[in-house]
């Protein structure tokens, strides 16, 4: 699995969809934060805080994450590679995990940099580093799970179609779905009772209660279950090729 997954991050690293992911992020999240008038713009808001990032990241994940990932399978079945990656002595979930976990590692790379944006943020303050440390960190952790399940789903959608785009197009469908469109469905307050589990199901849901900076275990639980279910659905698809 190790072989494996330093080739999928080697992949990454020597083509130019790794780091157009992460100039697109920091790019879109920069212009915002310091450029662009308004009140995502930080100089504008009149306190220090980085809530700009964790505000549009999501967003922007949703279309970077499928971006990533839209090629992992597609391309080894558009190419009939994946035959041959299926016959060699790895289990399907370590040729899975091996290209989650690389799709992981693009993610943490793009994510330190903005370390630097909150370095920024805290040294305008007044005073210096009077900032919400613990809803910072907390925020942080909410958007790697976050970025971490829309991974998940972008590597379903991947196995899905031979397509890359069309692997991308259900990618962000099926993100979109998890992260706001169940809890807009809740908001219609059609099923009674169940509007609230519908609601819980939401992906935004957890993240905004992260964000506050309390870890709750049920968040963290709710996001590896979340995980843990497309990458099964993945292997379920692979499975298929076999029938």
């Amino acid at each position: 699995m190790g072989t494996l997954l330093l080739k999928e991050i080697s992949g990454f690293l020597n083509s130019l969809i790794g780091y157009v992911v992460m100039i697109i992020f920091l790019t879109a999240i920069g212009l915002f934060m310091w450029v662009f008038p308004g009140e995502f713009n930080t100089l504008d808001a009149g306190y220090a805080n980085i809530d700009t990032l964790f505000t549009l990241a999501p967003w922007i994940f949703m279309f970077l994450a499928p971006a990533v990932t839209m090629r992992m399978f597609s391309e080894e079945q558009r190419t009939g590679t994946i035959e041959l990656l299926l016959t060699k002595p790895v289990s399907e979930w370590q040729i899975i995990f091996s290209k989650y976990f690389a799709g992981i590692v693009l993610i943490l790379f793009t994510l330190i940099p903005t370390l630097f944006y909150f370095y920024t943020v805290s040294t305008l303050g007044a005073p210096k580093w009077n900032v919400d440390m613990g809803a910072m960190w907390g925020s942080y952790v909410g958007l790697f799970f976050l970025s971490a399940a829309f991974t998940s789903i972008g590597l379903f959608a991947s196995s899905i179609s031979s397509n890359q785009i069309v692997s991308f197009i259900l990618g962000v469908f099926l993100s979109f779905i998890c992260f706001v469109g169940l809890e807009s469905l809740s908001s219609l307050e059609l099923f009674g009772i169940a509007d609230h589990v519908i609601l819980k199901l939401g992906i935004n849901e957890h993240y905004i209660s992260l964000s506050r900076g309390v870890i709750d275990t049920r968040d963290i639980l709710y996001f590896v279950c979340l995980i843990g279910i497309f990458l099964w659905f993945t292997k379920l698809k692979l499975d298929s090729r076999k029938w």
